[in-house]
């Protein structure tokens, strides 16, 4: 059970990578415009914006690397901890901004923390 506890946990940061990809260096162009459905001229108005967000979904990227590639307990604790992270950040998305982030974002942070759990 730990191999595919360690490969979610993975999955979601390489997700958050992404993510930051997307909404740092990308937030413009049509890559990133048609990932969060907005129109370039949205998307220049709010591009410090969404700069932000992407430094934040960096850090939850870093904390899953950092759970990933710790040892116990650290690393159970690292991974609890920035999973949960992830799930209320989905929650919070999917209530305000769009609900498929419950999809991208939510539930499989909840799948990853069930198998964590599963995997102890």
């Amino acid at each position: 059970m730990s191999i595919f506890a360690d490969v979610a946990v993975w999955a979601i940061a390489c997700l958050h990578a992404y993510i930051l990809v997307l909404e740092m260096f990308l937030w413009t162009g049509p890559r990133a415009r048609a990932a969060f459905g907005t129109t370039a001229e949205f998307a220049e108005q709010t591009r410090a914006l969404a700069g932000n967000q992407g430094l934040y979904n960096g850090f939850l990227c870093a904390g899953l690397v950092w759970g990933a590639l710790a040892s116990d307990p650290v690393g159970h604790q690292v991974k609890v901890f920035f999973l949960v992270c992830v799930g209320v950040a989905g929650l919070y998305g999917a209530a305000t901004a769009a609900r498929k982030i419950l999809f991208v974002q939510t539930i499989p942070a909840l799948l990853a923390l069930i198998l964590v759990f599963a995997a102890r």
